[in-house]
């Protein structure tokens, strides 16, 4: 187990500098967009699409990034009224339900890319489309892991999170 603490840790680390990269190549491009129509009546043909998986890619690695923090919309009606063994088998069950959600997910960000893959689209610069969908499956993968190893977690260690709601 310790083994994936720091293996997480290490794609962590690499999560942080590729949503920053990402945005920053994104927000470059949208703005070289605008000013290359606005002024010079011309742009690049394939900037929009890029900036739409940016997007994308953005918004999943993200959704990794909350997981790993514990940061993920919660429901916590009946959590702040149970303490203890109690709130131990609500996050038992959060954990599960989202491990279990996500492990979906990833086998339908699967099948989307095989679908894609069979389907022969290009997305820009004649890639493949379903080489920037990759992100769909790899991050419900990464989500579906996190969320098992907090549920794994919470089960063995005695004092698992008595006061912790969330995974992080």
């Amino acid at each position: 187990m310790k083994r994936w603490y720091v293996l997480d840790e290490k794609i962590s680390q690499v999560e942080q500098i590729l949503i920053a990269t990402l945005l920053a190549i994104m927000i470059l491009l949208a703005f070289a967009q605008i000013v290359l129509r606005n002024f010079f009546a011309t742009g690049f043909s394939w900037g929009d699409s890029l900036v739409r998986y940016l997007v994308v890619w953005v918004g999943f690695v993200g959704a990794a990034i909350a997981t790993k923090e514990g940061k993920h919309i919660t429901i916590e009606v009946i959590s702040r009224w149970v303490s203890g063994a109690g709130r131990k088998v609500i996050l038992a069950i959060s954990h599960f339900s989202s491990a279990a959600i996500c492990g979906l997910l990833t086998w339908a960000g699967i099948k989307f890319i095989w679908f894609e893959a069979q389907m022969g689209g290009t997305a820009f610069y004649k890639i493949p489309v379903w080489i920037p969908e990759l992100i769909i499956p790899i991050t419900f993968g990464l989500m579906t892991l996190r969320y098992t190893l907090c549920l794994v977690t919470d089960f063995v260690t005695s004092t698992a999170r008595a006061n912790k709601t969330e995974c992080g």
